[in-house]
Formats: structure tokens, sequence, C-alpha cells
């Protein structure tokens, strides 16, 4: 009995480190969406540049495109943004700038200092679209096929690294599908 008595913190002890090894291991940018191949979620919402003309998903049924998550108050965003206007270079594929819970004018002042490597962009001031999105933070990027499915989401800023490694292999991969 009285070995049970020290064994039984010991034991604790021991799954509370494993638990907590378990959870500083993991990679926050990692976090599975729900959305991935899914149908992205439709909406309509007034561009940046002109809000009496309006963005659907819809218009861009069949091609491959990326919904770039940001705002000018986003530092990651500020550090993704140069990793954007190269890709934009590339002309490799449509990005649709989503501009979150921000102004029109601090979003405008913020791409004419830093460039817009944006075919368009979308604002939601409230957010409302970002919730069905199941945007959490910003940046964040969905690459959407040609179907209108949600390939595949990238939490975080956009590194070079990522860009060459990853998203230009899977944006000409998703281009090659039917």
């Amino acid at each position: 009995m009285l070995k049970l008595k020290f064994l039984i913190p010991l034991i604790a002890f021991v799954l509370l480190v494993g638990l907590l090894f378990f959870g500083l291991s993991n990679d926050p940018r990692r976090v599975p969406s729900p959305l991935v191949g899914k149908p992205a979620p439709q909406f309509i919402l007034p561009r940046l540049q002109e809000p009496a003309v309006t963005f659907s998903p819809e218009q861009l049924k069949g091609k491959v495109w990326l919904l770039n998550v940001w705002a000018s108050w986003c530092r990651g965003c500020r550090v993704e943004h140069p990793v954007l206007n190269e890709l934009a270079k590339q002309k490799l594929v449509d990005i649709i700038g989503f501009d979150y819970k921000d102004t029109n004018q601090q979003a405008k002042a913020w791409l004419e200092q830093l460039g817009n490597p944006y075919r368009l962009v979308v604002t939601d001031q409230q957010g409302k679209v970002g919730f069905d999105y199941g945007v959490y933070g910003v940046p964040e990027t969905f690459f959407i096929d040609k179907k209108g499915i949600i390939r595949y989401k990238h939490i975080g800023p956009i590194g070079y690294k990522d860009l060459t490694e990853k998203l230009i292999p899977l944006i000409k991969k998703l281009q090659a599908e039917n």
C-alpha cells in the first residue's frame, strides 16, 4: 500500500510531462482545416477599389486560385507580402485578396505602399465571411481548385521556402488536373 502511495504521483507526473512534450512538439501552423476537400464557402463581397462591384468565388470556377486573407494591421501579412508580390510576378495563379476586419482607407494605403499582388481585393469588414472560412488569424491562404474545392490551407505568413518547395508545386499540380 505504501508503494502505491508513492507510485501514483510518479505515474501522474510522467503522464503530465508526456502530455506537455506532445503539445509543445506540435506545429501550430499545421492545424487541419475541416474545409479542405470541401467546396469553398460562397459569398458576395464588395471590391476594395470599386465597392459598387462585387465578387463571388463562382466567378473563378474552372480556374485554380488563391484566397489570401490579410489586413493592414497584421504584422505577419507584412512579412508575407513580398512573397505574394513575387508569386504575382510569375503569373502562375490568380490571387484574390481578402481584406479582413479592416478599413478601406487603411487597406488601400497599405497596398499603395507595399504593392498590390492581387487580381482584386474584397473586403470583409465585419468578419462574417471570414467566420464561414474558419479564419482565426491572419494571414491565412486557401488554395482552391478548378471545381471550387479547397485543396489546401496555409496558416501564417507564406515564406520563400514555402513558396518554392510546397506552394508552387501544388499550384502546378492543381492546374494540371481536369
